[in-house]
């Protein structure tokens, strides 16, 4: 096995801690560091979950999903949540200040994007 693990995946924005207050909002986690331009959260103390980590980045360009040109700023990455119910978290999930993104390519998954503009899809096992 090797001696490295994934911790902590780290989201950059306009603002972390208005970034880092709606995925509190979202996922039910906590505070666990932060300084003027960067929050750690995670899951409660025995949960299970990744910490994300938010940092503040002046010159932030929302990423673009799907990208409908060659040249425009593409997703990197996403993050998937599993939810028991897509519809109540969906809602949910609008109600802390996600968006719907237009752009839905499975009918059993929801993909939204934050108030920074990253993707994120809620999915159901």
């Amino acid at each position: 096995m090797s001696p490295t693990r994934l911790s902590t995946v780290v989201l950059d924005a306009a603002d972390a801690h208005e970034l880092a207050g709606f995925y509190l909002r979202l996922l039910g986690y906590e505070v666990r560091a932060e300084e003027p331009d960067w929050v750690l959260i995670g899951p409660p103390p025995g949960t299970p979950g990744i910490a994300l980590a938010l940092q503040t980045e002046p010159d932030h360009v929302p990423p673009v999903w799907p990208a409908p040109e060659a040249g425009q700023q593409r997703m990197m990455l996403h993050l998937d949540i599993e939810v028991d119910d897509l519809a109540a978290e969906t809602a949910r999930a609008v109600e802390a200040g996600a968006a719907l993104a237009e752009y839905q390519p499975q009918d059993d998954v929801r993909v939204l994007l934050d108030p920074a503009g990253h993707p994120f899809c809620l999915w159901v096992a």
